[in-house]
């Protein structure tokens, strides 16, 4: 059974920094592209960040600068350390995979995801 689960969220104040762990199992993800999106109240899920295989990483322009992704394969782990959090960073945040080679925005292009893990940014 493919899972995906992930931790590291919580309420913090604006400024501060949380990192966010999605710990993968049931195949290996260490030729996919692992991603981060998020979702706020009413809004659609949005790309925050995507890493390649071989460690390509690609941002929203809305994180750019302060929030870093990275991954263990030997570990099948993927973080988001994010930094200067703002209230308006505040939502669910999702892990996903995509089975294949090259980054896209598109939610609707990765095959796996996790349940989430909400992240509160208090002003």
């Amino acid at each position: 059974q493919v899972q995906l689960e992930e931790s590291g969220g919580g309420l913090v104040q604006a400024g501060g920094s949380l990192r966010l762990s999605c710990a993968a199992s049931g195949r290996t993800f260490s030729n996919d592209v692992m991603g981060w999106f998020r979702q706020a109240p009413g809004k659609e899920r949005e790309f925050v960040a995507a890493i390649t295989s071989g460690g390509t990483t690609t941002y929203a322009d809305s994180v750019k600068g302060r929030f870093a992704i990275s991954r263990d394969n030997a570990k099948n782990t993927v973080y988001l350390q994010m930094s200067s959090l703002k209230p308006e960073d505040t939502a669910v945040y999702y892990c996903a995979a995509r089975g294949a080679l090259f980054v896209r925005r598109d939610p609707a292009r990765y095959d796996y995801w996790g349940q989430g893990t909400q992240v509160t940014v208090s002003s």
